[in-house]
């Protein structure tokens, strides 16, 4: 064992710069359940009905502080409290968005009812015993969101110390309830479900399940129809039919609603020019509550625990509304460089995205690459071409034969649209996607193509080849 002196370096982060980080960091919808969480534990936040200045009074005092108690943080010593709580100023948070008050609010989602509440609600229909019914209960327990039983009927007897046949007895009756297909322990049960329940347990489409599978992925319709023995409009019919089912039992069923998207920003023309807005009109209007100031003009009649609390809070509100300050100040100024270099887009629509990466944009309002990422992810911007996530004006760029660049976007699209316009019959692989491309000036790899299109899930051309009767 030895003693020794060492000697460290530590960064730390201020308090302020955190909180302003993770402010910039908030989508709209977290920020103002953050500031009326902050309302509500903060006494000296106030919300303010107006966005107009609180009119001007006659007392011009100054905030006793000499008979302060010394054990006070000094650093609050420094702070002009007559500033600070002047009604000329009242440190309020503006919006730049004005209420109306004929605007219609969507209301909110109704409480959907679970997988596993459907399928009780069905168990409590059937004429059991009080010993089935709670096995009933445990296997639906035992029934993942997707529809699917996670373990086994033998695991499920042992745990309840009952024989096989009982709990057998109970997953016979659940797998025949809403929706078709629930309780099978892997996608082939399930698919093979599906079809017995649809009328169609000896058909193509059985037997491809039952035999296939797991080679689905690997083999094209015209391999499938070879192995089987069957003509190529058979296996394709099949293939449809299986493809019209559900992938898991519970697909689409009992999903929770999807949550509205309430864009950061809007990016509105006005005249000739685009204006970029910051949308907080939901926000709550905060400001510091003057009506403290009492409290530190008391002097002595004020107890000195309650002068360090009120400052303490003083401070608190300080650097929650400088940072709210600072992340719409941030935001606006990033989409505004957004919009200068993104101009055509804004015009003309998404064809005339061009490329751009976060690196152009933190240059140009001089501020850290993270911070410019920190403001585009999860948070959303309404233009006049529809509502985009900030990150989607993010995207690296194509050479083209001229010269110049096309956004990745933009090619993507160009796949597309070329295989959307193929002859189903002879769907076009890679390789001539790869040549259409090349002879349109786009330049760019051919296994970029395989890339892309995948990337799109559009499955190779052998899997989307069709007969077109």
């Amino acid at each position: 064992m030895k003693l020794g002196l060492q000697l460290r370096l530590k960064q730390t982060l201020a308090p302020q710069l955190i909180q302003s980080l993770k402010m910039l960091q908030m989508p709209i919808l977290q920020l103002e359940q953050t500031l009326r969480h902050e309302l509500s534990v903060n006494p000296l936040l106030e919300e303010v009905d107006t966005l107009e200045p609180a009119e001007k009074t006659e007392d011009t005092s100054e905030v006793d502080l000499k008979e302060t108690d010394k054990e006070i943080d000094p650093r609050f010593e420094k702070i002009d409290w007559e500033s600070y709580f002047s009604d000329e100023l009242d440190y309020q948070v503006k919006s730049t968005f004005e209420r109306r008050t004929d605007e219609a609010y969507e209301q909110a989602p109704v409480l959907q009812k679970t997988l596993y509440d459907y399928l009780t609600e069905q168990l409590s229909f059937l004429k059991l015993s009080e010993e089935e019914h709670l096995i009933g209960e445990y296997v639906i327990g035992n029934i993942s969101p997707r529809g699917y039983l996670v373990c086994s009927v033998e695991e499920m007897a042992a745990e309840l110390k009952l024989p096989v046949e009982k709990v057998q007895k109970l997953v016979d009756h659940i797998r025949k309830f809403d929706p078709s297909g629930v309780g099978s322990r892997d996608l082939r049960e399930s698919l093979l479900t599906q079809l017995e329940e649809r009328g169609h347990k000896d058909t193509v489409a059985y037997r491809i399940v039952d035999q296939y599978i797991n080679v689905l992925d690997k083999k094209s319709i015209l391999q499938i129809s070879r192995a089987m023995g069957i003509p190529f409009e058979k296996a394709q019919q099949a293939m449809d039919l299986i493809k019209s089912l559900s992938p898991s039992p519970a697909h689409g069923r009992f999903e929770g609603a999807a949550l509205p998207i309430m864009p950061d920003l809007a990016v509105e023309k006005i005249g000739d020019e685009y204006v970029v807005i910051h949308n907080d009109k939901n926000s709550p209007r905060l400001r510091i509550n003057p009506g403290y100031r009492q409290l530190l003009k008391a002097g002595n009649k004020t107890s000195k625990d309650t002068k360090k609390y009120i400052r303490e809070k003083l401070e608190q509100a300080r650097w929650l509304l400088n940072s709210i300050n600072q992340r719409r100040s941030t935001m606006v100024r990033v989409m505004n460089a957004i919009v200068e270099e993104q101009q055509e887009f804004f015009e003309r629509g998404t064809a005339f995205l061009k490329p751009l990466i976060m690196e152009d944009i933190a240059r140009k309002v001089e501020m850290n690459v993270a911070t410019i990422s920190r403001v585009s992810n999860g948070k959303y911007v309404q233009t006049p071409q529809g509502v985009y996530e900030i990150k989607y004006f993010f995207n690296s760029g194509i050479a083209n034969e001229n010269g110049g660049e096309m956004s990745k976007r933009h090619v993507k699209r160009r796949i597309e649209e070329i295989i959307k316009a193929e002859d189903p019959a002879k769907p076009l692989s890679d390789q001539e996607i790869y040549r259409r491309l090349q002879a349109e000036g786009i330049k760019l790899a051919r296994r970029t193509v395989t890339k892309y299109r995948e990337e799109l899930k559009i499955l190779p051309a052998r899997f989307r080849k069709r007969i077109v009767e």
